[in-house]
């Protein structure tokens, strides 16, 4: 039995650095007579490497029957607004990669996923992240950037 604790070690701890989604707020903008509306929501997402920032991300999300069971794809548009929460820190004690997924979530049942990448400006200090969605088959060119300055003063530690 030690063993079997052994290997969840690694899965809790690689969920401990990815974002999670945190819900707040959405607005419908199809009003469907079976099942949810279709909506707009809005979440945030803590950088789990970089405290101190945090991104929002608004998203299509379908309603209708479809949508109440699950099955639904939702649409490829979403926009992006990350900012400075707090003071920034670099956590875990290791250097940043240049490009790195923060976060991806499953958008239809099977084929697409919306995904946010950090990536590093040592040039200009500066963290930016992009969202877009991506199909197993097509993807999609719709996609958002926003950045968030660092203070010169404190160096991002890149790889």
């Amino acid at each position: 039995m030690p063993h079997r604790r052994l290997l969840f070690i690694p899965l809790l701890l690689a969920a401990a650095t990815t974002a999670r989604a945190e819900p707040i707020g959405e607005v419908d903008t199809v009003f469907k007579l079976i099942g949810p509306d279709h909506k707009i929501v809005v979440e945030a997402y803590d950088d789990p490497k970089v405290q101190g920032v945090t991104c929002y991300v608004s998203r299509a999300k379908t309603g209708g029957i479809k949508g109440a069971i699950g099955i639904a794809e939702d649409k490829s548009n979403a926009s992006i607004a990350c900012r400075q929460v707090g003071p920034i820190a670099f956590t875990g004690g290791k250097p940043l990669p240049q490009q790195e997924e923060m976060f991806s979530e499953r958008i239809s049942l099977v084929f697409k996923r919306l995904r946010v990448v950090r990536m590093v400006d040592p040039r200009r200090n500066a963290l930016v992240y992009l969202t877009y969605s991506e199909r197993l088959i097509e993807g999609s060119p719709q996609n958002s950037v926003t950045v968030v300055p660092v203070e010169r003063s404190q160096v991002i530690p890149v790889k």
